[in-house]
C-alpha cells in the first residue's frame, strides 16, 4: 500500500494525478518543484526504501524513446524503448534496477501523450515494418498498470501505426485491460520465467510460475500474441533438469504453435551494479557464486555461459522452431 505520494508541482492538477491520487486516499501527498530532488537524492538507502516505496509522480520532458542496448531485441535492426515508470513492484534480486538507481521509489511519468508522439515519430522515421518499441526495461510493462492505465492507452497508439511493432514485457498476472479489448496485430506480450529454484530464491513478490502460465493462456485464448522470455540465466549445476522442468510445466498449458517468440540471455552486470548490490545484500548467495569479471562486465564466465546458453536453447526447440528463438547477445 502507497503511505507517501510525492508530486511535482507543475503536474498538481494532471488528470492522472488526480486519478491516482484518488486510488490512495490514506496516502500523505509531498510537492516537489522536480522529481529529481527525491529520486535522485544521495542520502537514500535502496535496500530500505524497497521495503516501503514511495509513488513519485513526475512529467518526463525528454529523451521519451531511446535506443536499446546493443543485442537486446527479437530480430529486427531497429529496436527502441520506452519507460513510463522507473522501478518495479517486484524485488527480483538479479534486476540491474537495484545497481542503477539511488531510490527504490516508484517513479511514474503522466505526460502519456509524449511518449506517444515520440513513438510516432520514429517510426514516420522508416519504412520498414520490423521497428520494435519494448516496454519493462526500467519497470514491469504490466504491474501497475491498475493504478496507471499506460499499456491500455500505449495500445490505442499502437493500434493506428503500421510499421511499428510493440512488446508489453512482464512477470505481472495484470491483464484485464489487455482481456477487455480485441488484440492488435502489432503487439506481442511477453512474459518472464525463471525455473522455479531460483524463482524461489530470487524472485521476491512475483507471481507464481503457475499464475503467470494462466495468464498467457488466457491471453492466447483471446487473441493475443504471446512470447516467453528466459532472462537472466543464472548458472546452476542442474540447469538442465531445471529448465527442462520449467518448459515443459509452460507447455503443457500454452500452445507452442502461437507463440510469438523466445528468447533468452545470461545473468550480467556492469561492474559498477554489481558492486552497489552486493553493498546492499551482502550474504546474498547469488553474488557470492564464482563470478567472473570482463570488459567491464560481471558474468559467470565464458564457458559456464556457452554451457548455458546451448542448454536452454535445446531446451526451447523441443517446443518451438529456430526461427522464433532469438538469444540475447
Amino acid at each position: 500500500m502507497i503511505q507517501t505520494i510525492y508530486i511535482e508541482e507543475e503536474i498538481l492538477d494532471h488528470p492522472r494525478v488526480l486519478s491516482i491520487c484518488d486510488r490512495f486516499p490514506k496516502a500523505t501527498t509531498i510537492t516537489c518543484e522536480r522529481y529529481t530532488s527525491v529520486f535522485n537524492s544521495n542520502s537514500q538507502n535502496f535496500r530500505l526504501q524497497k521495503k516501503n516505496p514511495a509513488l513519485i509522480l513526475a512529467k518526463k520532458y525528454n529523451k521519451h524513446v531511446l535506443p536499446t542496448p546493443p543485442g537486446y531485441g527479437i530480430g529486427s535492426d531497429r529496436n527502441y524503448y520506452f519507460s513510463h515508470m522507473l522501478n518495479c513492484l517486484y524485488d527480483c534480486r538479479y534486476c540491474f534496477l537495484q545497481g542503477m538507481f539511488r531510490s527504490a521509489n516508484y517513479l511514474v511519468f503522466v505526460n502519456y501523450e509524449d511518449f506517444f508522439d515520440q513513438i510516432e515519430t520514429t517510426a514516420s522515421e522508416s519504412s520498414a515494418d520490423d521497428t520494435w518499441f519494448f516496454s519493462g526495461y526500467d519497470c514491469d510493462s504490466l504491474a501497475m498498470e491498475p493504478v496507471t492505465g499506460f499499456m491500455n492507452e500505449a495500445i490505442d497508439c499502437f493500434s493506428s501505426l503500421k510499421n511499428a511493432q510493440l512488446e508489453i514485457r512482464t512477470k505481472s498476472t495484470q491483464i484485464r485491460s489487455l482481456l477487455n479489448r480485441e488484440p492488435i496485430p502489432n503487439c506481442v506480450v511477453a512474459f518472464s520465467f525463471s525455473p522455479e529454484k531460483t524463482a524461489n530464491s530470487l524472485e521476491h513478490g512475483v507471481p507464481s510460475i503457475q499464475k503467470r502460465v494462466n495468464a498467457m493462456q488466457r491471453l492466447q485464448e483471446k487473441g493475443w500474441k504471446t512470447g516467453i522470455r528466459l532472462d537472466p540465466i543464472v548458472y546452476s549445476q542442474t540447469l538442465q533438469s531445471d529448465y527442462a522442468e520449467l518448459l515443459d510445466h509452460i507447455f503443457s498449458a500454452v500452445e507452442a504453435d502461437r507463440i510469438h517468440s523466445a528468447s533468452y540471455g545470461m545473468f550480467r552486470l556492469p561492474k559498477p551494479f554489481f558492486r552497489k548490490m552486493v553493498r546492499l545484500y551482502p550474504e546474498e548467495k547469488l553474488f557470492s557464486a564464482p563470478l567472473t569479471e570482463h570488459k567491464a562486465q560481471v558474468s559467470f564466465g565464458e564457458e559456464a555461459e556457452s554451457t548455458s546458453l546451448s542448454i536452454v536453447h535445446s531446451e526451447l526447440l523441443k517446443y518451438v522452431e529456430e526461427q522464433v528463438i532469438f538469444p540475447c547477445k
